[in-house]
């Protein structure tokens, strides 16, 4: 039976034909020389990811066809074409069996990440698909791979646009306006895959003292003061990311005075913040980008949920989150059941929290589930 799974590691090959490129599309074969599929080759424990598990031609039609079906299921979950909200994921590597892309499209300007030397070899045609799929719904693209490409391949990439130009970075998200750093920021820009926790989030703010640990560009905190929330502070180790959440919230609410933000190492912060907060938001960035490192990561999550529920307000709220791939729902769950449990608080799980529906997860590739959330009730 075939799994239909878009890798196939270094390992499970017998033979190579011929010379091969990395970056090269080439076509997998099974022993007995049936097709199996067609995908860019690549350097590493990963040797091929597929794109396609049949036997096509991969020109701009092919690729145009692609996007267009991805395109067709974020219209149909309500996120494109819509008013109040302009920033979405089009393209999620392998959740849209595109494995080593990612589309970020922020109202108008789509931001181009290639994880494989395959992708970005392509890029011009990626390009003119684009055009082809978002029409006058496109202005600009950037390519911000320089980061994501793999180490071991020779290429100086650099930063830059591949379409147009813009001078316009503001977006909408459920009506919040955000100005987006595509350029130098983290990752695209903006947390995308957040948008419908930051939703609920909104729902429990109301009348509570928040604080937003890593906040990034303050989207938690944009949301809790939309919902109602007393007081709100931000905190990031980053002075440039907090200057882009001072902006985001006087965009959205000036000189409102329930808002404070830090320049402060979380841990450092957390050390002593008393019963101040009866709403905690913990979204650190990854502990684990590997397996290797997976249980030095487990200890940071149970270290840093240890100090949320031994100085959260009885009664209080906490969101938790893991984006680490290489840490399961399960581990993540432990981690914080232990800090529960040393802390000797009873708490109780309100929701489970995922990533949104433009950032879908391929059944046959469940690798591709990376971000996990807890709400939690602490008495």
């Amino acid at each position: 039976m075939l799994r239909f799974h878009p890798w196939v590691f270094s390992g499970a090959i017998d033979r190579i034909d011929g010379p091969v490129e990395e970056g090269d599309v080439v076509t997998v074969c099974s022993h007995d020389n049936q097709f199996l599929g067609m995908g860019h080759c690549a350097i590493g424990s990963i040797a091929v990811r597929i794109f396609s598990f049949q036997e096509i031609v991969p020109d701009v039609q092919y690729w145009t066809d692609k996007i267009q079906v991805a395109y067709n299921l974020r219209k149909n979950i309500g996120l494109a074409e819509q008013t109040e909200t302009n920033v979405f994921r089009l393209v999620h590597g392998e959740g849209d069996n595109m494995p080593g892309l990612i589309l970020d499209y922020y109202a108008g300007t789509v931001v181009f990440q290639a994880h494989s030397v395959g992708m970005w070899l392509i890029r011009e045609t990626l390009v003119q698909a684009l055009k082809n799929v978002l029409g006058g719904n496109l202005k600009a693209i950037y390519d911000k791979s320089s980061k994501t490409l793999p180490f071991k391949a020779s290429i100086d990439q650099k930063d830059g646009y591949l379409l147009g130009d813009t001078s316009s970075n503001e977006v909408l998200e459920y009506g919040n306006r955000f100005l987006i750093d595509w350029e130098e920021g983290q990752k695209t820009g903006f947390f995308i895959d957040q948008r419908e926790n930051r939703k609920i989030l909104g729902e429990y703010s109301s009348g509570k003292d928040v604080l937003n640990m890593f906040c990034y560009t303050g989207g938690f905190s944009a949301y809790a003061m939309k919902g109602g929330a007393k007081l709100v502070h931000s905190v990031d180790a980053s002075a440039k990311a907090i200057e882009l959440t001072d902006q985001n919230i006087s965009l959205n609410y000036k000189d409102d005075s329930r808002h404070e933000s830090f320049v402060a190492d979380a841990f450092d912060f957390m050390n002593d913040i008393g019963n101040k907060y009866d709403l905690i938001i913990l979204d650190p960035p990854a502990f684990a980008k590997h397996k290797n490192v997976l249980n030095q990561a487990l200890q940071g999550y149970k270290k840093l949920n240890l100090r949320a529920f031994q100085q959260i307000r009885p009664g209080g709220i906490l969101f938790t989150f893991s984006c680490s791939q290489a840490v399961s729902r399960t581990h993540f769950r432990e981690a914080v059941f232990s800090a529960a449990a040393i802390s000797k608080r009873n708490v109780r799980i309100l929701r489970q929290l995922t990533q949104p529906g433009d950032h879908p997860v391929n059944i046959y590739h469940p690798e591709g589930e990376y971000l996990k959330g807890l709400v939690l009730y602490v008495e």
